[in-house]
């Protein structure tokens, strides 16, 4: 019988009862704000971070002291230097993840926007834990953030999570298993099952190793980044999944199972989590 993991109930580091975000998406900007310049504020606040709707959490007023008072407390929780850099990093995280989810939508080819999409997955997975483990060492006072942490033991030990990292990883070492021969004959491109012979790219990496150290390196990876697939490179990677047919066929089933619970997962996670810890 497998063990249940039940979530401890959790609303928000920002509100201190589901009701005090009543509201929150329709909240205008207050009529003084343009008396004090404080429009100019928010927006020099918000600047180039359009996505996550940040305004309302500013406009939208606290009307008792027991709200202003818990969301105080999880600011003083954010003076921690250690605290604050924990939870930015998610953030930024989170937002590299979207981006790899908006790429994968932009491929072309199926198989090139699976790859975009388990990539994301697994960089979610470690996200999430290595948050958990964070805020457990360095530890909070708020009963927001002990809220939260709370939360997150019981998510990162739930059957959903650890069932969903154990699949990404076997899925992503049975990719990495994959073994594949590639001879050019002219125009020709043939695809084969690997028997043993010579890697030739173990020569290739190490005769242009030295335009990979320092920054160069780093620049070589954010073009890599950008470069879409060509369709020479999909027609041997479609090549390829006919010679492992199971393990491209796992990929298919992955990506239909969890993609719609990750977009679920991304889009409930950090826009109140950012609005809280942003700070310049």
């Amino acid at each position: 019988m497998r063990h249940k993991v039940s979530l401890s109930p959790f609303h928000s580091i920002l509100f201190d009862r589901p009701e005090s975000s009543i509201g929150l998406d329709e909240a205008a900007e207050p009529a003084f704000f343009g008396d004090l310049h404080l429009d100019q504020v928010l927006a020099s606040i918000v600047a180039g971070y359009e996505e996550y709707d940040l305004k309302p959490f500013f406009n939208a007023a606290l009307h008792d002291v027991a709200a202003v008072r818990y969301r105080h407390e999880v600011l003083r929780d954010l003076e921690k230097s250690e605290v604050l850099e924990s939870i930015q990093a998610f953030v930024q995280q989170m937002r590299r993840i979207r981006a790899h989810l908006a790429q994968a939508e932009k491929r072309y080819y199926a198989l090139e926007k699976e790859r975009w999409f388990l990539d994301a997955v697994e960089i979610y997975c470690a996200t999430v834990r290595t948050l958990t483990d964070q805020l457990t060492i360095l530890g909070v006072d708020s009963p927001g953030l002990q809220a939260f942490l709370e939360y997150l033991h019981g998510y990162t030990a739930s059957g959903g999570f650890t069932s969903l990292v154990a699949e990404t990883e076997a899925l992503r070492e049975a990719l990495a298993a994959v073994k594949y021969m590639v001879q050019i004959s002219g125009s020709r491109v043939t695809v084969s099952g690997y028997s043993g012979e010579a890697d030739y790219s173990v020569q290739v990496d190490e005769t242009f190793a030295k335009f990979r150290e320092g920054a160069g390196r780093d620049e070589l990876v954010k073009l890599r980044d950008g470069v879409e697939m060509n369709h020479v490179e999909a027609q041997i990677l479609e090549l390829v999944a006919r010679l492992h047919p199971d393990v491209f066929a796992g990929l298919d089933d992955y990506c239909a199972r969890r993609r719609g619970y990750l977009e679920k997962t991304i889009s409930e996670w950090g826009y109140p989590l950012y609005s809280t810890c942003y700070h310049r």
